[in-house]
């Protein structure tokens, strides 16, 4: 047998780590980590937080699961407290970002069957988006990476290029059903739309009876200083996924929606065997617990400014290595002169974790309770990593 027992699907770095505590994971050698990957953007209150660890110990001696034929009370307080924080009306719980996002999808066609105008499926989706890997999600993003071998793909998405909004309009035709966009791209290169750009394709999609559907599952839930990046912006979506850090690593994701939106989502039409089950929800109240408290999200706005002005003298100080930063809040990306895996490697090489995004960027993606001491720490490595790079130039 030439292939591993898990499947080959990811290059996986040979590291097992065993043990972790907030900012910090340990190898099973001892080895200490810095750790601004953070699950890519899941585990945002770090590794094994106190508050979590005895939510999920409460619920696991309890209920683990009884299947949404039956209600729970942890459930409906999640679904509900999700509610009063946001623009939505009504939520389903999923287990995974991208099976909130396809509830999303299925939503969308369902909203417009619903009123007598089936014609309507189409979604406009942006260049260098990543909304998952379903069939539906790769055939959003048509990146090749994702779709070769898939074909052929699932018809009924429309790729423009990203901030462009001319481009938005003239790709509206009369299947058009919906617009969909990340409010800050992470896989695509961390790049955060513009309040102009996310107000207008609000006002574009109320002139045309479009539906506008916002991807928050790795920006969301607190990453850039707001429980939700969009509203920076000011402007509320019909339809929301998320996921990531809702469970903080416990495998939850959510579609929200407003009753408008939901029209059609009635007995029958959409479920899921896990999502939602007691466990996930303990650990989705746990989180909100955590980040609702007064001042935690001004925290994170404050620890996200000191973070990019440590990354501006960064690529001031190294202009051979890094060309800019990109992001928002604890959302951040350094645009690389090298290919970004060598600074990723070379990073991992001074005990600090970080993750590739697409055009040539490092994704830094620290959990929110980083201390500005932390931060400091990731300068310096990535600083000591940098110097060591412009050697081999």
């Amino acid at each position: 047998m030439t292939i591993s027992a898990l499947m080959p699907v990811y290059n996986r770095v040979d590291l097992y780590f065993e043990r972790g505590e907030g900012a910090y994971l340990f190898t099973d050698k001892g080895e200490r980590y810095l750790d601004f990957v953070a699950g890519i953007a899941v585990a945002s209150l770090g590794h094994c937080h106190p508050q979590l660890v005895a939510a999920l110990e409460k619920q696991a001696k309890t209920l683990w699961a009884t299947s949404n034929l039956f209600k729970t009370h942890g459930g409906d307080r999640l679904a509900q407290r999700l509610v009063d924080l946001t623009f939505a009306d009504t939520v389903f719980f999923q287990n995974s970002g991208v099976e909130a996002w396809e509830c999303g999808i299925k939503l969308i066609r369902k909203y417009f069957s619903s009123i007598g105008q089936p014609q309507h499926f189409r979604v406009i989706s942006f260049q260098g988006c990543f909304h998952g890997r379903s069939m539906t999600a790769i055939a959003a993003s048509k990146a090749e990476k994702m779709v070769s071998g898939f074909g052929p793909l699932i018809d009924g998405f429309d790729l423009v290029p990203w901030g462009d909004m001319d481009a938005v309009r003239a790709a509206i035709t009369p299947e058009t059903a919906a617009i969909v966009i990340e409010p800050v791209i992470g896989e695509g290169g961390m790049k955060a739309a513009s309040a102009e750009f996310l107000r207008g394709l609000r006002a574009l999609c109320d002139e045309q009876g479009l539906l506008l559907y916002f991807d928050e599952i790795q920006r969301g839930t607190g990453r850039t200083g707001k429980l939700f990046a969009h509203e920076w912006a000011g402007v509320t979506p019909d339809v929301m996924c998320i996921a990531k850090a809702l469970g903080n690593g416990f495998p939850i994701g959510a579609c929200l929606a407003t009753e408008r939106a939901a029209h059609g989502m009635v007995p029958g039409t959409h479920g899921s065997t896990y999502g939602g089950n007691p466990l996930a929800t303990a650990a989705g109240n746990a989180v909100l617990d955590v980040m609702t408290a007064p001042g935690f999200l001004d925290e994170v706005v404050r620890k996200g400014n000191y973070f990019a002005a440590a990354l501006e003298k960064l690529v001031a100080t190294h202009p051979k290595i890094f060309t800019g930063v990109r992001g928002k809040g604890l959302m951040q990306g350094l645009v690389c002169v090298p290919q970004n895996s060598k600074v990723v490697a070379a990073l991992r090489a001074e005990k600090m974790l970080a993750v590739e995004a697409g055009e040539n960027t490092l994704r830094l993606l620290p959990p929110l309770i980083v201390t500005e001491a932390q931060i400091d720490e990731a300068a310096a490595i990535i600083d000591r990593a940098a110097r060591k790079l412009e050697e081999t130039l």
